[in-house]
């Protein structure tokens, strides 16, 4: 199914690390908010990493320098899988290194690191930073495992 990204991408010329997903989750794309369905760890990971409690998302990546987007920007898909995706049309993700001071690109996930060595590691001149997968279909990767793979974004 062809699916377009709808999520706007979360920076201002303050962030200095960019997070990059592969794609928005179903949930994601239904509630309009990333990382949305309720057993990604995303959120529970920064919430440990930077030892207070998440209300405002966007305030919270930007108090903190974080930018967040996707790397595709449509696709086609079956529900959630990142297997599944074909015909990848990439974010232009160079509008975020323009305007901010990014210093490391990371990427959740192997998709999404893959997809970006693929298509926007050339042009941007950034090498990506991969790190495993919040998402509850990487069951094998405990919580204390990933905030400590996590601790690479911060400053």
């Amino acid at each position: 199914m062809k699916a377009t990204h709808n999520l706007k991408p979360i920076y201002d010329n303050s962030s200095k690390v960019l997070i990059l997903g592969s794609f928005p989750s179903v949930k994601s794309r239904e509630v309009c908010s990333y990382y949305a369905h309720q057993k990604n760890r995303f959120w529970k990971i920064l919430s440990i990493l930077y030892e207070e409690e998440i209300g405002d998302k966007e305030k919270f990546l930007l108090n903190h320098h974080i930018a967040l987007w996707d790397v595709i920007a449509s696709c086609d898909i079956v529900g959630s899988s990142d297997a599944s995706i074909k015909n990848v049309k990439v974010n232009d993700i160079k509008k975020i290194i323009k305007a901010s001071k990014i210093e490391k690109v990371f990427t959740t996930g192997k998709k999404a690191y893959d997809l970006y060595n693929k298509y926007l590691r050339k042009e941007l001149g950034m090498e990506a930073i991969y790190l495993p997968s919040p998402s509850p279909a990487n069951a094998a990767m405990s919580l204390d495992k990933l905030v400590l793979e996590y601790k690479k974004i911060k400053y």
